[in-house]
């Protein structure tokens, strides 16, 4: 079996909001299968989803570009260490002139970026790079997305780590930003039921059906449980099923609707998703240097 370490438990539990103690026996029950332990811990307690997603993993910016006809924008992230290198001048104005590189020379991806020239002349890379000196840290873009549209393109930045550009039609210029400001709270996946992910789909209807049969009901009630949570699920992860951050009492499908108005597509970039931050610990570094 493998050995359930307190590393592990602290992990499953930043990623349940459980207690240490059930954390700990999921991982035993499941021989330290991080994301089975997971599973088994939202079957057992009803836990709500992952909240690895509202965590910050790295440092850096998201800078964005619109162009003045709201047709063409882009997104990116550009990643450095530390929280101070983020804040820098020179780092945000590089992240903000990547960000209308990608948009006005239809770049797709960080190869094609790099070589990209900038209007000084110099390269992509060849900025990084002096930037690397001058500021003493790893700097790197990370990912990019570029948008077009007959329609009408807004980007929306909270602070400067959260990131969303949004396309729609119809409705006004303050409609776009209050769009986009929600995405940014309320971090839906997609903007309709018809386009969330099969896969993300079947494995919460595996979740919500595991914790319906542990009521003991009869078969047919289990299957409106199961079908009741998934709508709400649903509603929960959509755009248009969310209440509105403004006004909850609405949702944003019924604001659009009020508007006249539609979004077709929306991209979200949270500076560090997904990359896991080492820690360090400087105590037990300190102690192994003093037993050399």
């Amino acid at each position: 079996m493998a050995e359930i370490t307190a590393g592990m438990v602290k992990e499953l539990r930043e990623l349940t909001g459980l207690g240490m103690m059930e954390c700990k026996k999921a991982l035993t029950e499941t021989a330290g299968d991080m994301k089975a332990a997971e599973e088994l811990l939202r079957i057992k307690s009803g836990a709500k989803a992952n909240k690895a997603a509202s965590r910050v993993a790295a440092e850096g910016i998201v800078g964005s570009f619109i162009s003045a006809d709201g047709h063409k924008g882009a997104l990116v992230e550009i990643n450095c260490e530390t929280d101070f290198v983020s804040k820098n001048e020179d780092f945000v104005a590089f992240a903000k002139a990547v960000a209308q590189l990608v948009a006005e020379q239809n770049i797709q991806d960080i190869d094609a970026l790099s070589a990209a020239k900038l209007p000084s002349g110099q390269s992509v890379e060849e900025v990084r790079q002096a930037l690397i000196m001058k500021l003493g840290e790893n700097i790197s873009p990370r990912r990019l997305v570029r948008a077009e549209t007959s329609g009408k393109l807004t980007t929306y930045l909270h602070g400067t780590r959260i990131g969303v550009m949004v396309d729609s039609t119809g409705g006004d210029e303050q409609m776009g930003k209050d769009i986009a400001m929600h995405i940014a709270a309320s971090k839906p996946v997609c903007v309709s039921k018809d386009q969330v992910p099969a896969d993300l789909l079947e494995n919460e209807r595996k979740i919500f059906s595991a914790q319906a049969a542990e009521s003991g009901k009869p078969a047919d009630i289990v299957a409106k449980m199961v079908e009741g949570r998934i709508a709400k699920y649903l509603a929960e992860v959509t755009l248009m099923g969310q209440p509105f951050v403004k006004d909850p009492d609405q949702t944003v499908e019924k604001l659009l609707a009020s508007k006249k108005a539609s979004v077709s597509a929306f991209t979200m970039y949270v500076v560090g998703e997904g990359i896991e931050k080492k820690v360090v610990d400087y105590a037990a570094e300190v102690a192994a240097a003093a037993k050399v």
